[in-house]
């Protein structure tokens, strides 16, 4: 395995938050990840030794679902939302409701607009600092501030309404 590869592999648990986060469905988001992960390792050569392999990640996964959103835009296809009861059976209360809780988060991720759900994952899920955010999504510092802030404020009423 080379440096390169296993750099990737260290990232894959951050590649599938950000993939989720853009996607909001689990397994369109795995599809993602695949996806994303082909290319880089086709394109290896193009990223530039010394850079942040992380952001290159991150551009290469939009730009993939960029290109998945307007294929299904063409193809008029829908898919079906995950089946219902996935928790049925499990015993620990905790975890249900941690279950829950985080559903009711995937749920309000999921009505915000797709930039600020990539803005929120970006800069609050990964941690990316707000000029790295801006320019790995070609955005001037105002608008990704923007984004954060109404995103941000969606999110609490959402969830607010949620509790």
């Amino acid at each position: 395995m080379t440096e390169f590869e296993r750099a990737l592999l260290d990232l894959l648990p951050r590649l599938r938050r950000f993939a989720r986060a853009l996607t909001i469905d689990a397994a369109d988001a795995d599809d993602l990840c695949q996806i994303a992960l082909e290319r880089a390792l086709k394109a290896e050569a193009l990223w530039e030794q010394g850079s942040r392999l992380d952001s290159w990640m991150y551009r290469i996964m939009r730009n993939c679902w960029i290109d998945e959103v307007r294929a299904r835009r063409r193809r008029s296809e829908t898919f079906v939302a995950e089946e219902e009861g996935a928790l049925v059976g499990e015993a620990d209360d905790r975890r249900i409701e941690a279950r829950v809780e985080l559903g009711n988060v995937d749920r309000a991720m999921a009505a915000l607009p797709p930039e600020q759900r990539e803005v929120i994952a970006l800069i609050l899920v990964e941690g990316l600092a707000y000029k790295e955010a801006a320019e790995l999504l070609d955005l001037p510092m105002g608008t990704i501030t923007s984004r954060l802030v109404r995103g941000r404020q969606a999110l609490l009423e959402m969830l607010g309404e949620a509790a």
